[in-house]
């Protein structure tokens, strides 16, 4: 079976990458990075990548799957995980070998050095996340399929979003609905979050039950052929007041103003600044109390950051959340998050919901 050109051009991206850090090879662990390079999706396994045939080790469990999931990788089997990565370092001759240092536990390097002596380590921390960051058309198409599944689901539960309805009740109801749609599981724990709750950003949802005047702060997402989406929509139950009208308004603006300044070439904190002055012109500045965005792939949250500290740069192909929010404790918050895809001439939102204020129940 032939490798398939997407995989194939990863290894290809990684190759170049290695010869520039000055090893031989790169021993990857992180099981989303081994599914990026191979198309293996088990739960245990580790891939070396050097000038040849990368090499996919697994264990008993996953033979068959790896050699149909990995067609582009040498499948070895191992008993003993260390040992099967030792055998194959030696035999290949390697000097230095890069490693992921977020993922390699103490333990196991420790064991690799004693079995792998002639081995010289090096971490590199950000090189797989650099190229992951940039989507091939593969790989966007998985993420709009993801989106359009969350859609769906949102769509067939808003009519159980109402006053006297709980907050647990809705998340069940939503992650049901998404998977009876297609998706392989819910991207993270879905929040919904009302009234005061919604001033919690990552609040859990609970037993709380909806009342008229709410807001109900919906953020959710679906995961697809392994990519994720992630979408958070603000509703307002029953009937707004003019307080959650004009505070939506103004995220609405801030949301707004950072897709425009969306495009090829642009810090990524730059676009946190266009939405961040938004809000703290209105005087809501420590309100806002999180990055305007993030990376978006087979992580939730990965490469680039939209934040103020980012030093990165969008590039086209980049898919990444805009999700300004504003948080007042006691009173409720608001959050307002699409995806984004960076094309040459500006940023496309991909998330299918309108971002409109709806009052809903």
């Amino acid at each position: 079976m032939p490798d398939k050109p997407s995989t194939a051009h990863r290894v290809s991206r990684l190759r170049a990458l290695l010869r520039r850090s000055g090893v031989d090879a790169f021993l990857i662990l992180d099981l989303k990075n081994i599914r990026y390079l191979t198309g293996f999706s088990g739960s245990d396994g580790a891939l070396l990548v050097g000038a040849g045939k990368p090499t996919l080790l697994v264990d008993g469990r996953y033979t068959t799957q790896a050699a149909r999931e990995a067609p582009g990788a040498r499948v070895v089997l191992y008993s003993d995980k260390a040992s099967g990565i030792a055998d194959i370092l030696a035999a290949g001759g390697y000097g230095q070998v890069g490693f992921e240092p977020s993922v390699m536990t103490v333990e196991l390097l420790a064991s690799l050095k004693r079995k792998a002596k002639k081995v010289r380590w090096k971490p590199l921390p950000s090189e797989l996340g650099a190229i992951r960051a940039v989507k091939d058309p593969e790989e966007i198409a998985h993420i709009r399929r993801a989106i359009r599944i969350a859609t769906g689901a949102l769509t067939s539960t808003l009519a159980g979003i109402r006053p006297g309805v709980c907050e647990l009740d809705i998340a069940v109801e939503l992650e049901y609905e998404m998977r009876k749609k297609g998706a392989e599981a819910p991207a993270f724990d879905t929040i919904i979050a009302s009234g005061p709750n919604s001033a919690l950003p990552h609040a859990r949802p609970g037993r709380r039950k909806l009342r008229p005047g709410d807001f109900v702060v919906v953020d959710f997402g679906a995961v697809s052929s392994g990519y994720h989406s992630d979408e958070t929509c603000t509703f307002a139950v029953g009937r707004t007041g003019k307080r959650q009208e004009k505070l939506y308004a103004l995220v609405k603006e801030a949301h707004d103003r950072a897709l425009e300044a969306v495009r090829p070439g642009v810090l990524c904190r730059d676009v946190d600044a266009a939405a961040r002055a938004v809000i703290e012109k209105a005087g809501y500045g420590p309100l806002f109390s999180h990055g305007t965005g993030h990376g978006l792939g087979l992580d939730i949250h990965e490469a680039p950051r939209l934040s103020a500290l980012s030093e990165a740069v969008l590039e086209e192909g980049m898919v990444v959340t805009v999700e300004p929010g504003i948080y007042l404790p006691g009173f409720g918050g608001i959050r307002i998050e699409v995806a984004v895809l960076v094309e040459k001439r500006g940023g496309r939102v991909l998330t299918e919901f309108s971002k409109e204020l709806l009052v809903i129940g």
